[in-house]
């Protein structure tokens, strides 16, 4: 009789304790979270928020588009559910999750392409890996040292933020420490690139190739007006202009294209909730799809199945 009263007394326990406990106001359905992207990628994270939502009218992401370097820091602080990047976190990030008892969830959900971008009025449009190296460390700084440039004056290069995912990839791919003697110039966003390329002879932008690449979208033709995306080759010497590579779909797919980098969605989620239920849909068919249709290339590429009838 003890032991059943004992019983009784313990589910009674568990029950009010789970009746306290707060709740998810959330679930991959419904409910309302803030998301974080590094700006450069807003195209096609926004193409996939809007899906999201359509499928699922209940649901809503309220989404800061920043510089890599916020965007990573409100996930941590908690001003967002998650945060899309092109980099993983490092080991000081996740320690600051790990203190909360939370541990991350990363999916590689994509690959991104850093485009090279003149204005039509620029005639050069291949460079090589070695002559990027050498703007960067300062080695080389006018259009002429550039091998079979028609343009000359100083090469600006022309970036979103200081502190963007853009300019951080390029820093890093040439190991440089020191960009106090770099013609560097910064810019609001990756739109305002191309204002700025659009209409400055010697700037050569970089901004994600996302914005330039979906032809379906409107914003996208009316951005690519009056610019060339430049190619370019590993070798210093190519043999063929074969060796130039854009960052078209195909050459990411390939893995040929020099300037390539990985997509990736960081989560803090520590229960199914709505940002568990977004990155489902991403790794899935549909979200695949949009990535393709934004011109990157899908961690998961999207399985077209076709059927042949005989007559």
């Amino acid at each position: 009789m003890k032991k059943n009263w004992k019983s009784r007394l313990a589910a009674l326990g568990l029950a009010a304790l789970s009746a306290c406990s707060p709740q998810p106001k959330d679930n991959p359905i419904q409910g309302r979270v803030t998301i974080a992207a590094d700006e450069s990628l807003q195209p096609v994270i926004e193409s996939i928020r809007r899906a999201y939502e359509g499928i699922y009218p209940d649901t809503k992401f309220d989404t800061l588009y920043r510089p890599e370097q916020q965007a990573v820091a409100a996930m941590l602080r908690d001003s967002a559910r998650l945060v899309f990047a092109t980099r993983e976190l490092n080991a000081s990030e996740v320690a600051v999750l790990a203190k909360e008892k939370i541990k991350v969830r990363t999916q590689v959900i994509a690959t991104d392409a850093i485009a090279l971008i003149v204005g039509k009025n620029n005639t050069d449009s291949l460079i090589t890996m070695p002559e990027l190296s050498g703007l960067f460390q300062g080695t080389i700084t006018s259009w002429s040292q550039l091998k079979g440039s028609n343009q000359s004056g100083p090469v600006v290069l022309v970036f979103d933020n200081s502190n963007s995912s853009n300019l951080n990839f390029m820093l890093q791919k040439f190991g440089v420490q020191d960009v106090s003697k770099l013609r560097l110039y910064a810019v609001n966003s990756n739109r305002a690139v191309i204002d700025y390329v659009r209409t400055n002879p010697t700037a050569l932008g970089f901004i994600g190739v996302n914005w330039i690449s979906d032809g379906d979208e409107p914003l996208t033709r009316e951005l690519s007006k009056d610019l060339r995306v430049m190619g370019v080759a590993t070798k210093a010497v190519p043999s063929a202009i074969s060796e130039y590579k854009q960052p078209f779909q195909a050459n990411l797919a390939m893995q040929v294209y020099p300037l390539r980098r990985k997509v990736y969605v960081h989560s803090r989620e520590v229960h199914s909730g709505l940002g568990g239920g977004l990155m489902t849909y991403i790794m899935r068919g549909e979200g695949s799809l949009l990535i393709e249709k934004s011109g990157l290339w899908p961690s998961v590429p999207y399985n077209r199945q076709v059927i042949l009838n005989k007559n």
